[in-house]
Order: C-alpha cells, then structure tokens, then sequence
C-alpha cells in the first residue's frame, strides 16, 4: 500500500487579515521542514481578489529558510494572468534558491463577480481566454527553459532569439495541473466517470497530455481513485509513462475535541479567509476534523487510492498548535 506524504499549505492571507505576519509563516515552514513528517510546504495565490503575500516572493523567503520539503503554489490561480516570460524567468532563480525543489502548479483561476471582472479588464485578460492563456503560458515556460533562441509563436506569445539563463536546476521544473475531482462519479447524459467528453473529463485529459502531476481538492477517496485510474490509462494512451505522474490531494485539517464541533470551527474559519460562506457539507467535503483518532482515521481512507500527496493547511488562528498535534497525535499514525 502507498505511503502517504503530508505537505503544510501556509494561509498566507493571514497577513492581510490581521492574524499573522510574514515572520509568522516562515517560522511555521522551518518548523514543518525541520518535523520529518511533512514533506512539502505550499502557498496560496491570487493578485487583486483575495489578496495575500505574492506567491512568488513568498516562495523564494521560504526556499532560504528551508532545506528538505518541496515547494510550490497551491495552485497558481493568477498562472493565466502572468506574464510567462517574466514568469519562466522569476521560477528559474526560484528552482536555484531551493536547490531544485520546486513544483509548479498551473490552474485557470479566476471568478464570478464584479471584482474579478475588474481584475481581468485592469490585466488585459478576459475570462473567456484564461485557460487558452494557461496552456500556453505553460508551453512558453517549457520552451524558454529548454530551447536557446528557437522562435516560439502562440495566440498571445510570438518571439525569438531569447536564451534564459539561469537555466532552472531541474530539467525543467515539473508543472502540475489542477482539476476538481468532485464531478467524476456524477452521471452526465450516460457518459462514464472522468470521461474525456465530460467536463471534469476534459480536465483529465490535459492533465495526462501535457503535465507532470495532478492536484484536486474536495474529493472522497473513491473519486480521486476514479480520476487517477483515468489520468494514467490516458497518459498511456498518449504514450506517456502514468509512473512520472505526481499527484497531491490540497485539503484541510482541524483537530479538536469532537468531529462537530472541529467541523465548525474549520467553516468559520474558512468563511474569513475566503470571505464567502461555506455550507456544512462543503466543508466536511473539504476538512478532516475531530480528534486525533478521528483524523488519523479519515487521513487514512485515502491509504491505495493513488494519493502520494496530501497537503493540509490548517483552519485554525493557532496555527503552530495545530501543526505541533499534527506532526505529533496524527502524522506518525497514519501510515502505521
């Protein structure tokens, strides 16, 4: 049976919302990074809506103040918004400050709303082109990091004679894509689970063409089986190896007195740092909550599915209590 790694997403919107600084989650990373029990450490992103500590930035502080776990965006939600020059070139410094231990995760981002409309007209990029923008920011990405002054022409992109240097240490750095997991055991006009032709099954689909590793949320350990399955049969099939693939499952934790009362604390939580609202079953979609015993259960439900990856972030202002309990009550029992 697999054994399961454990990463730490840093809620770097703390800062913004008044219950941390910047020192705070950098010492929360060196205390994961120096645990042995996490093995990545991960950040939050977005630009103008849901503000936070740049992703980037805040990656290169933790790739100096740690030495062992992975690092990456968890996932990149302004990816599309991005200039990919500038970014292929910022994330080639970034693999070099981490000694070659970062992981990028790509996703469409964006929203509904007045605010998102505002942020897409202010960046010159409408929602209608974020994901076309995504697939060839990661092909601009690709090329800059392992051509020398070949041309490159996309929708958006067209340019030549460029050689970046730094390389990145990696050659190149892997980049996942994200696709939410939760609609693969939904039937839709009689197609199968993850099918190619569904939604969620189109996201599969460039998951297994085109990227080095998977993320999802969200999902019961039966439906991220159903997705994984699908992801290596179609990597196969476009002649790629599934074993390359990485995955991780982005997820939360809160760990308290009782399965309820750890379940509303976890809303509440999120509710502030989303500043949207939550229902109870989304949450509990969402969370593993409840004492030690019940996390340690819940975690383990996803013990044969597939998952390598787990990443936790915790839904709690206490965050260096609730990471000690982690790494401490729950962690060395999970794979036991």
């Amino acid at each position: 049976m697999e054994h399961l790694r454990f990463g730490l997403t840093l809620a770097n919107r703390n800062v913004v919302l008044g219950h941390g600084t910047a020192a705070d989650l950098l010492r929360l990373a060196e205390q994961a990074d120096e645990s042995g029990r996490i093995d990545s450490v991960w950040v939050g992103d977005s630009l103008y809506v849901n503000p936070r500590l740049d992703a980037v930035t805040l990656l290169a502080a933790l790739a100096a103040r740690t030495s062992h776990v992975l690092i990456g965006p968890a996932c990149m939600g302004s990816f599309a918004l991005r200039d990919p020059l500038t970014l292929a070139y910022e994330w080639a410094s970034l693999d070099h400050l981490a000694g070659g231990r970062t992981v990028l995760i790509a996703c469409v981002g964006g929203g509904k709303g007045p605010e998102w409309q505002a942020e897409s007209e202010a960046l010159g990029v409408p929602a209608a082109q974020r994901r076309r923008r995504m697939l060839e920011n990661i092909a601009v990405l690709r090329h800059l990091w392992t051509t020398d002054g070949e041309p490159f022409t996309g929708e958006f992109h067209q340019f030549s004679g460029l050689s970046l240097r730094p390389r990145p240490l990696q050659d190149p750095p892997p980049i996942w894509l994200t696709t939410n997991a939760t609609r693969l055991s939904t039937p839709d006009s009689g197609a199968a689970a993850g099918a190619p032709g569904r939604p969620a099954g189109r996201g599969l689909e460039r998951v297994a063409r085109i990227a080095d590793g998977w993320m999802t949320h969200s999902t019961t350990p039966e439906d991220f089986a159903v997705g994984w399955q699908t992801i290596g049969k179609l990597a196969a099939d476009a002649g790629r190896d599934p074993e390359r693939l990485g995955n991780c499952l982005y997820h939360n934790i809160h760990i308290g007195t009782s399965k309820q009362d750890s379940l509303d604390r976890a809303r509440r939580y999120l509710d502030e740092y989303y500043a949207t609202t939550f229902s109870p079953g989304r949450t509990a979609a969402w969370t593993t909550a409840g004492t030690p015993e019940e996390c340690i259960e819940d975690l383990r439900r996803y013990r044969g599915t597939g998952v390598q990856h787990i990443a936790l972030r915790l839904c709690s202002h206490d965050q260096e209590e609730q990471l000690r309990r982690l790494v401490e009550e729950v962690l060395p029992h999970v794979n036991g």
